[in-house]
């Protein structure tokens, strides 16, 4: 059994948290931890023992009024299915409930069926689907723009 806590992803945390994306996404992510200080966003992390995050994600209270967005949700690969993705959502939709609202959202890539079975087994009900995009870096650091269905989800909380 690990013994887990999750608490606020910290910038001095971003160096170890390479499984979650490429360096350009890491960027992303220390972008959100500006949000995170003036109140937009909360981003979170999953440590073991040893303090060292072990899955990522955060909380945006801007898309959907009157709720939180989960995204950017990651669990390293070599300890996924173990229940850290469950532990991460839970975390979240308490900051989401923290903050006087009831609904949390999220969006999953429709060739994800496994984080969608997560999602569900968890609560939330598919409502629409939608085209998003991002930019994405290369194994060569080039960078291309990313093009994906996604299924757009809500739990009432």
């Amino acid at each position: 059994m690990l013994e887990l806590a999750v608490r606020d992803l910290a910038d001095a945390d971003l160096a170890d948290c390479s499984f979650a994306g490429s360096p350009l996404h890491l960027e992303q992510v220390a972008k959100e931890l500006e949000r995170a200080r003036r109140g937009e966003v909360d981003y979170l992390a999953v440590c073991a023992k040893a303090d060292l995050p072990i899955a990522i994600g955060g909380v945006d209270y801007v898309p959907h009024p009157g709720a939180g967005s989960l995204w950017q949700l990651a669990v390293h690969p070599a300890l996924q299915s173990c229940g850290i993705g469950t532990l991460l959502v839970a975390a979240a939709e308490q900051r989401i409930r923290d903050r006087g609202l009831d609904r949390a959202e999220l969006s999953v890539e429709v060739t994800n069926p496994r984080a969608r079975a997560l999602y569900e087994r968890l609560g939330y009900v598919a409502y629409d689907e939608q085209l998003e995009s991002w930019d994405q870096q290369g194994p060569d650091g080039s960078i291309t723009r990313y093009e994906t269905l996604c299924t757009q989800m809500r739990k009432q909380l």
